[in-house]
């Protein structure tokens, strides 16, 4: 897990090259290194040390001929296997999957990337052709930002790094009206900022002559079309396992430590049963949040979880007293808005798990997109995208002016199946759940440099659960049945058939109390931003005195202003 960035134009600047590894410095404490082509390209990387951890592995990482250098971020798990198959034609001299990466490219070109099996975003300069060719991962873990200008080609791991070089900080208004109309993180390609792009997950990209092509690599719809779902349950039942273990296996390959994040629902009940089923990684240690308010905290589950495994635990507790700091340090980090305050509590599992020697944490990001797990799935006419708001609108149009409102445009998401269910889970996986859970935890593990895994986001994984019928996936009201059968031999059944829980913190009570008056404050201040004709200030003090009435079912509008106003003032 690293940072990557790069400048290609005439006469890139060194120091601007270095200045956006020291914006994203936090990604690769381990080294920082650079490759300048004069004339023609700079590229950087910031490491952080997790497979071959000698300073042979370092990058910008250069091929034996001289010809390519690689800046690499993510992993490619299954490195081992690539390197099998690659070591007749290449002389490796590292152990790390980055020049087995490399390798893979030279020998088949892009489509190397059908081979890997992992989470990246890379970055190839070819120096002797001039063209630099970038690729990001199936489901877009690993972040990869752009942006041309005066003639250059920046791209890096975060915003911050761009905005420090090119002063680009132009807000993309739609995208923020979207997000308070709609709830939306912007569309695969966008941000929060006008002219700085994202590489969408599953694409590549070629700059060469001032010219940028795009292109998709990953089809993630003909490789469901191609899949024949026709085991009985017992039989798919059993084929999933088996893909769950080697994942699992897979995403231990590391040469530092490696613990595991912990909650009292099924998703990460079975990712601690899974890793215990291997001798060697029991004992793995896990880590845990609570808030000590036990109408959230899941710690009831997760002891009982811990009580069968006898796995160490780690329990970090998130206060009131720590909302704002936290949030003060994630709208800098974060660069564009983030979750509420469950994201802040679990920043402090990496911070605590940076203090601890862990550098590698696994989580169980994916299996309620994979196995219909969140409340809206149940209904055929829902189209909500925020889990646990009650039954009012979560968005509060009215709060925003009529101008700013107009530039609102509700998304259009693709539709590739006849099955409605289907179509759901392909929204989140690729438009809304997984993209901003993704990007929220790529900043979270970042900022304290550990490395986060997401085991249940393996392309075998998810195609396989895809691909199933909607009556493995839902059974009556019980969602993710399958997976509840999988793990209920592994835990107690009231573990097995626990409800999903969407709330993890007190949020809403404290916005409302221990937070009010920080809240409010950060409230007014929008008034007297640059961005107060977007809002109806009026209607935010009217919402505000409501909620603080007990008209509270959601908190998510309150959250929205609240953060905005964090991430906009601190410009």
């Amino acid at each position: 897990m690293c940072g990557i960035a790069g400048i290609i134009g005439p006469d890139p600047s060194e120091a601007a090259i270095s200045e956006m590894l020291r914006q994203q410095a936090h990604r690769g404490p381990d080294h920082t290194g650079t490759y300048v082509d004069k004339g023609f390209a700079a590229i950087g990387h910031n490491r952080l040390s997790i497979i071959d951890l000698s300073a042979k592995a370092n990058e910008p990482f250069k091929d034996n001929s001289g010809r390519y250098f690689l800046s690499f971020n993510g992993e490619v798990y299954n490195y081992k296997e690539l390197r099998e198959e690659l070591k007749h034609f290449y002389d490796f001299k590292t152990v790390s999957d980055t020049e087995v990466l490399l390798a893979a490219y030279i020998k088949w070109g892009k489509e190397c990337l059908q081979k890997f099996n992992g989470m990246f975003a890379f970055a190839i300069w070819d120096n002797r052709e001039k063209r630099l060719f970038a690729a990001r991962d199936r489901f877009g873990v690993k972040p990869f930002y752009y942006i041309q200008k005066s003639g250059h080609f920046y791209f890096s791991s975060e915003i911050k790094a761009l905005q420090a070089v090119t002063k680009n900080d132009t807000t993309n208004e739609k995208v923020w009206a979207n997000y308070f109309t709609y709830g939306t993180y912007g569309m695969p390609e966008e941000t929060f900022f006008k002219n700085i792009h994202q590489l969408p997950g599953g694409h590549y990209l070629e700059f060469s002559n001032d010219t940028l092509n795009i292109e998709r690599w990953y089809d993630f719809e003909t490789n469901i079309s191609k899949s024949k779902p026709d085991h009985t349950f017992e039989e798919a039942k059993e084929i999933y396992f088996e893909l769950l273990k080697e994942s699992i296996k897979l995403r231990f390959r590391a040469d530092v430590p490696v613990a595991f994040n912990l909650s009292g629902g099924v998703d990460s009940s079975l990712l601690l049963a899974l890793v215990n089923l291997f001798e060697d990684k029991r004992r793995i240690s896990a880590y845990t949040f609570y808030t000590g308010d036990e109408r959230y905290d899941e710690l009831p589950w997760v002891k009982k979880m811990i009580a069968r495994t006898q796995n160490p635990l780690k329990k970090v507790k998130l206060s009131a007293s720590e909302v704002m700091p936290l949030c003060l340090t994630m709208a800098d980090l974060q660069d564009e808005p983030f979750g509420g305050i469950p994201t802040l509590a679990y920043s402090k599992i990496f911070r605590q798990a940076q203090m601890d020697g862990v550098k590698v944490l696994l989580d169980g990001q994916g299996m309620d997109e994979q196995w219909a797990g969140y409340d809206y799935y149940l209904s055929k006419e829902s189209t909500r995208v925020i889990q646990g708001t009650g039954s009012k609108s979560a968005f509060k149009k009215e709060a925003l002016s009529s101008d700013f409102s107009k530039l609102a445009e509700k998304p259009v998401y693709s539709k590739p199946f006849k099955n409605e269910l289907q179509n759901k889970q392909y929204r989140d996986l690729f438009y809304t759940k997984i993209p901003r859970a993704l990007r929220f935890n790529d900043r979270i593990s970042m900022a304290y440099s550990t490395e986060l895994r997401e085991p249940f986001l393996d392309h075998n994984l998810v195609e396989f659960a895809f691909s199933m019928p909607d009556h493995f996936k839902i059974k009556g009201n019980t969602q993710k049945y399958m997976l509840r059968e999988i793990l209920k031999p592994l835990v107690s059944e009231d573990i097995t058939y626990a409800p999903k829980r969407p709330l993890q913190t007190p949020q809403r009570e404290w916005l409302g109390n221990e937070l009010k008056e920080v809240v409010w404050t950060e409230l007014e201040s929008l008034k007297s931003s640059e961005f107060s004709s977007w809002f109806n200030h009026q209607e935010i003090k009217k919402e505000w005195e409501s909620y603080l009435q007990g008209n509270n079912e959601s908190s998510f509008h309150i959250w929205q202003w609240f953060n905005t106003a964090l991430i906009l003032n601190k410009r």
